[in-house]
């Protein structure tokens, strides 16, 4: 009996579990463009097309490889709305009952597979470290689940970075030598970029005419779209920006968009790369003197720890984690994530450089965009669903964890012991956006004050109850309350202003 072997757009693997339990004499591949992947967010531009020019590159992969492959096109008016429609129909054409698939990394698919009149086994993602019954057996009984300790469970299981049963150096963590600005006039090397080839240029036609209204620019398209261009990638950042890595990662600079960052969280998403072959690499710089330890640490710590950290939180959580909303934060999100205009330098070059690139990296992420949202009390749910969005490398297994978590504490504290919010100050220290504000950053009060100067003393204020016992946030409030009180009126009295002209839709 025929069995239906479906395939999605961020399973791009040749050893994937599914593919590896089937039988290519008589199963067939399932591979579909459908629109409701497309769209039940605004995806960006390029990550759609990014998404659909890989899936044919893979399709066509597998044909070569003997496989029978049922490929659905989004421009094909038999093409069904949905994965569910079009299993169905690849169902009624082969007379198959039953479906094998790699578990989605979306609790969306998933449930949407259950629920079909098909026999559907879900395997598990074997392209992960941690399998989900790893990552709940180190949970279990655990009162606080900390990034740093499963991460060096990694680097044990893995050998990554280990000199016997120490970690290389003596440190398990560089992260205090990554906080470097980089000197003025430095040249800054550019992630590998793809000339456009015929089933790229298909597809960009394609998501040219049906997606035009999107936010986020189409061309010009760089991407590597297929697994050859990916292992390029991969050497050119070993090559190139694995040495300065370590030292620039928080960084920001106006007109700089990538600085040493690698960009390869787009082909390990899709499934392009594989994490330990990513991670070797860079750990074999490292052992041949090629790039320092802090740098490949770091590099490291980011595919192994948060990368399959977050990947266990979503999973352990279940299909509500994206709802959860602890600090019951309601407001919209502003209209300059969308592009509105703007008169802060950091927001305007974080959201243009996303609306450019479909991507922006950890710091603008979190100490930008998302310090805004969670300063301002914008619905964690309009946040999630603005970065699942806007970014190439967000699948919701990643983003949301990353968003709900890490950067808007909405699930009260599961990923993150804090939440991470800072002043102008931080974002002073870490770029050079500041000296181009309209804004003062040294101002407290006042029409010049630094937005987020103001709103970080709401926030601190607003959510006092919860946070002032937090011995990581002891500090903070300690100088709020050596303040002058008549300042202290004056800051929430502005920050109020602010947020209320926030609301009316004013240039803020």
């Amino acid at each position: 009996m025929t069995r239906l072997i479906l395939v999605l757009g961020d399973q791009l693997s040749a050893g994937l579990s599914a593919l590896a339990e089937a039988d290519p004499n008589t199963d067939c591949v399932v591979m579909a463009e459908v629109a409701a992947e497309a769209e039940y967010v605004p995806h960006h531009p390029k990550k759609i097309a990014l998404v659909l020019a890989a899936m044919r590159k893979f399709a066509e992969q597998l044909r070569r490889a003997g496989w029978r492959v049922a490929y659905s096109r989004l421009d094909d008016p038999d093409t069904g709305g949905s994965v569910a429609a079009e299993l169905l129909r690849r169902a009624g054409e082969t007379g198959a009952t039953e479906v094998l698939v790699t578990t989605p990394g979306e609790w969306r698919l998933i449930g949407q597979l259950r629920e079909l009149p098909l026999k559907v086994t879900l395997l598990p993602d074997r392209r992960f470290i941690a399998s989900r019954r790893d990552f709940e057996d180190w949970a279990k009984g655990r009162s606080q689940l900390r990034m740093e300790w499963f991460y060096r469970d990694m680097r044990r299981k893995t050998g990554l970075l280990m000199e016997g049963n120490q970690p290389a150096g003596g440190s398990w963590n560089y992260d205090a030598e990554n906080r470097k600005r980089p000197p003025s006039g430095h040249q800054f090397p550019a992630p590998m970029q793809f000339a456009t080839d015929s089933v790229t240029a298909e597809v960009l036609d394609l998501v040219a005419s049906r997606f035009d209204a999107s936010f986020g620019t189409l061309r010009p398209f760089w991407f590597a779209t297929d697994r050859v261009q990916a292992l390029q990638a991969l050497d050119h950042f070993i090559t190139e920006a694995l040495p300065l890595f370590g030292d620039y990662q928080d960084a920001m600079l106006t007109g700089e968009r990538f600085l040493y960052h690698s960009v390869l969280s787009v082909y390990l998403n899709l499934g392009l790369l594989e994490p330990l072959e990513v991670c070797r690499a860079a750990e074999q710089a490292w052992r041949h003197g090629h790039a320092p330890l802090n740098a490949v640490e770091g590099f490291i710590r980011q595919i192994i720890g948060w990368r399959e950290f977050v990947r266990g939180i979503y999973f352990l959580e279940g299909a509500g984690y994206t709802a959860s909303n602890a600090l019951g934060h309601q407001r919209d999100l502003p209209a300059f994530y969308w592009g509105g205009e703007t008169r802060m330098t950091c927001i305007r070059e974080a959201v243009s450089q996303t609306r450019d690139e479909a991507y922006a990296h950890h710091i603008q992420r979190l100490m930008i965009t998302g310090n805004f949202a969670l300063l301002a009390g914008v619905d964690p749910q309009q946040v999630h669903e603005w970065y699942l969005a806007v970014y190439a490398d967000a699948f919701e297994w990643v983003e949301a964890p990353n968003t709900i978590g890490m950067s808007q504490f909405a699930d009260g504290g599961i990923v993150a012991s804090k939440p991470y919010v800072s002043s102008g100050a931080y974002i002073n220290r870490m770029s050079d956006h500041c000296k181009t504000c309209a804004y003062d950053v040294k101002a407290k009060t006042g029409d010049r004050a630094c937005p987020f100067n103001l709103l970080y003393w709401s926030f601190l204020d607003r959510h006092r109850d919860r946070f002032a016992s937090n011995p990581r946030m002891g500090n903070m409030y300690r100088t709020w309350e050596r303040m002058d009180p008549d300042q202290c009126r004056t800051i929430l009295s502005d920050a109020d202003t602010l947020l209320a002209r926030l609301d009316g839709g004013d240039i803020v």
